[in-house]
C-alpha cells in the first residue's frame, strides 16, 4: 500500500498530525463491484499530485505531517467481497473493527481521513467520533443517494444503510447532493424533518452553500463523502454513478466553506471503485483528498 503524494514526504506516525486510515472492505454494494479496490488505486493515483495547491498557494505537504496507516482489516489484506480469506467480516464487525482502530488513532489526537471501502464503514467511524468528542456534531454527507434504508438485503449495516445508522445515534445530519431515493427513504426524511440540499437546488440555487450553512446547528462537524455525490464526468468510478452530481469547484468551494466555518473533526471519502480504463476517478479523489488536507490547515 503507497503512501499518500509520495514516499518522500510521508512522516512518522508519531509527529504526523494528519492520519490516512484505508479500509478496503467490501461485503454490501449491490451493482457495480470493485470498491475494495478504491484506497489502493486512490492511493497509487496520489503519488502523482503536484505538492503545490493553487488555490492555497502553497504546498500542503510540507505544512502537515503525513502518515499513512496500515489497512484494516487484516494488517494489510484487502477483504474481497465474498473471499474465503476473510469470511468472519461480516458488515457489523467490520462497522466495530473501524470504530476501534478509529478510537486508537483519535486518543493520539490525529486528524483522520478514512478511505473506503463501502460505505457502511462510516457507521463506525462516527461511532468512534461520538465516543471522542465532548460536544455534539453534525454529519455533513455528500452523496447521490439517501442512504437512509433500516434494512437492505438483510442487514442493517448495509451500505444503503449507513446514514440510519447514524440517525439513530441521535446525531444531527446535513445531506447534500441528493438525487436518488426509495420512497421509504423519502417519508424517513420528512418524518424526521432531516435538512437535505437536493442536487436539483446545487444546479439552479447561486446561494445553495450558504442556504446548507445555516441548516447546520453545532459548532463540530465531520464530512463524509460517497463520491457518487460528484458527477460522473470528473468520478465515475463508483459502484452506482448517478445523473448530475456536484462539479470540482462546486465540491471545492463547498469544503472549504465547511473548514473556515466549524471545526471539522475528520472526513472520509468512499466508494472509489476504479475503471479498468481509465485514471480519472482515482486521480479525482486523490486530489479531494489533498483538497480536504489544505483546508484543514487553514482552521486545524
Amino acid at each position: 500500500m503507497l503512501p499518500l503524494i509520495g514516499s518522500e514526504i510521508d512522516q512518522p506516525y508519531e509527529t504526523a498530525e494528519v492520519v490516512i486510515l484505508p479500509v478496503p472492505y467490501e461485503m454490501t454494494t449491490t451493482y457495480r463491484k470493485g470498491c475494495q479496490r478504491g484506497p489502493e488505486a486512490l492511493l497509487a493515483a496520489s503519488d502523482q499530485l503536484e505538492y503545490y495547491d493553487v488555490e492555497l498557494q502553497r504546498e500542503i505537504c510540507f505544512g502537515v505531517g503525513i502518515h499513512t496507516y496500515h489497512p484494516i482489516p487484516l494488517q494489510g489484506r484487502c477483504a474481497i467481497a465474498n473471499s474465503q480469506e476473510t469470511p468472519h467480516l461480516t458488515p457489523e464487525k467490520m462497522v466495530k473493527e473501524v470504530e476501534t482502530t478509529v478510537s486508537q488513532l483519535l486518543a493520539d489526537n490525529k486528524f483522520i481521513i478514512t478511505l473506503g471501502g463501502e460505505h457502511s464503514i462510516t457507521a463506525g467511524v462516527v461511532a468512534a467520533y461520538q465516543q471522542d468528542s465532548p460536544e455534539p456534531f453534525t454529519v455533513v454527507q455528500i452523496d447521490a443517494h439517501g442512504d437512509l434504508r433500516d434494512n437492505y438485503e438483510g442487514s442493517k449495516y448495509n451500505h444503503a444503510c449507513v446514514m440510519r445508522r447514524v440517525v439513530e445515534q441521535g446525531i444531527p445530519t446535513l445531506a447534500v447532493g441528493l438525487r436518488s431515493l426509495c420512497q421509504e427513504e423519502a417519508e424517513f426524511i420528512e418524518s424526521h424533518s432531516l435538512p437535505v440540499v437536493w442536487g436539483e437546488e446545487t444546479a439552479n440555487n447561486p446561494d445553495w452553500i450558504e442556504a446548507g450553512l445555516t441548516q447546520i446547528n453545532t459548532p463540530n462537524i465531520f464530512i463524509t463523502i460517497d463520491l457518487d455525490g460528484l458527477d460522473p464526468s470528473i468520478c465515475a468510478g463508483v459502484g452506482t454513478p448517478q445523473p448530475g452530481g456536484l462539479s470540482w469547484y462546486q465540491t471545492t468551494r463547498f469544503l472549504r466553506r465547511l473548514f473556515e466555518t466549524y471545526r471539522v473533526l475528520g472526513c472520509d471519502v468512499m466508494e472509489l471503485s476504479p475503471l479498468g480504463d481509465s485514471v480519472v476517478s482515482e486521480f479525482t479523489a486523490a486530489k479531494l483528498v489533498y483538497k480536504l488536507i489544505g483546508y484543514h490547515t487553514l482552521n486545524p
